[in-house]
C-alpha cells in the first residue's frame, strides 16, 4: 500500500495545528520567551567573556588552557585547574584579566602541580 500524499499532508496539518500559517502581508509577534531572550544582555555576554578568556588561555605561552575551566558570572571570571608552574598560573590570571568586560578574576581555583 502506498501513501504518496501522507507526508505533505501531515507536514501541512502540522504546520497549521501549530499557528505557523501566515497570511501574505500579516505580522508576526514573536513569543514572550523569544523575546525575553533577545533582550537578556547578561547571560550573552558572558558566554562571550567565557568564550574570549577561553581564546585568550589557549593563545599564552607556557599556558595549558585545556587543563583550566572557566565560568563567568556577572563579569566576574572563575579559573580552575591544575598548571605546571606558578608562572603559568599568573599568566593564565593576567589573560583572563585583559579581556574586555572582566570585572573581577577569581583564580583561588588554580593550583600547581606538585
Amino acid at each position: 500500500m502506498r501513501f504518496p500524499n501522507t507526508i505533505p499532508a501531515l507536514a501541512l496539518a502540522t504546520l497549521l495545528s501549530l499557528g505557523a500559517w501566515v497570511s501574505p502581508g500579516q505580522a508576526v509577534q514573536a513569543s514572550p520567551v523569544q523575546d525575553s531572550q533577545a533582550h537578556s544582555d547578561q547571560p550573552t555576554s558572558d558566554t562571550w567573556i567565557t568564550t574570549k578568556v577561553k581564546a585568550e588561555l589557549a593563545s599564552t605561552d607556557g599556558v595549558k588552557s585545556t587543563d583550566i575551566s572557566v565560568k563567568t558570572v556577572n563579569g566576574e571570571v572563575t579559573l580552575i585547574g591544575v598548571l605546571a608552574s606558578d608562572t603559568a598560573v599568573k599568566k593564565a590570571v593576567a589573560a583572563a584579566r585583559g579581556v574586555k568586560g572582566v570585572t573581577n578574576v577569581d583564580a583561588s581555583g588554580l593550583k600547581v602541580k606538585d
